[in-house]
């Protein structure tokens, strides 16, 4: 889906204390939309020559592999889905957290490939994009209430989430650069078949 320039990142001033300094600045001036709809593709052409054992690999114990990025990714996007709908639909609708930990150990990511979860991912984001590129301009002023994070809106949670994949792309790329790539199997040669000699032809007698 490509993305269109949207009123909503357009906002005056900062967007808020509630976007981490840490994605605000991962974020940039960049339009968050674009930014969220090139995400999916940047993480298929980094996977390109690894192996699912070096994706689920971990860089060192309680750190998670490339395949449990994704896995959080894929995860976190099915539940972005119901927050933004909420946000915009109800007035100031509780937003409850969850634990990211817990989701990646809990959720049978050893049971998927890195690929099915980055294509889990890439479904989950199109359709969320799909909401936020049709909503009203008025819709990203409406706020709900995180349990953590206080009053947030739907503005400030589209900045947080395209600064939050800018900073897990990066987190890839440090963790891939530390494996080497899967070397391409060289193209077998082409054996001419032996030629065979003929045998005399039998004399007639």
């Amino acid at each position: 889906m490509a993305a269109k320039p949207v009123k909503p990142t357009k906002s005056k001033g900062k967007p808020g204390p509630v976007v981490p300094s840490r994605y605000q600045e991962a974020l940039g001036t960049d339009e968050p939309l674009a930014v969220m709809s090139a995400t999916p593709a940047i993480f298929q052409k980094l996977l390109k020559g690894y192996s699912e054992a070096q994706l689920s690999a971990h860089p060192e114990p309680g750190k998670w592999s490339v395949k449990e990025v994704l896995s959080h990714l894929a995860d976190g996007e099915v539940v972005l889905g119901s927050r933004y709908r909420f946000i915009a639909a109800h007035d100031r609708p509780p937003i409850p957290g969850y634990d990211q930990d817990a989701f990646v150990a809990m959720l049978g990511v050893e049971n998927a490939t890195a690929v099915e979860l980055l294509d889990d991912f890439s479904m989950a984001r199109a359709v969320n994009l799909g909401l936020l590129l049709r909503l009203p301009e008025a819709a990203f002023s409406r706020v709900g209430l995180h349990s953590e994070r206080g009053e947030e809106s739907l503005r400030a949670l589209v900045i947080l989430m395209a600064g939050h994949d800018r900073v897990h792309v990066e987190q890839v790329k440090r963790l891939l650069a530390l494996l080497p790539k899967a070397r391409k199997a060289a193209p077998k040669k082409k054996v001419a078949p032996k030629k065979t000699a003929k045998k005399p032809a039998a004399r007639k007698r």
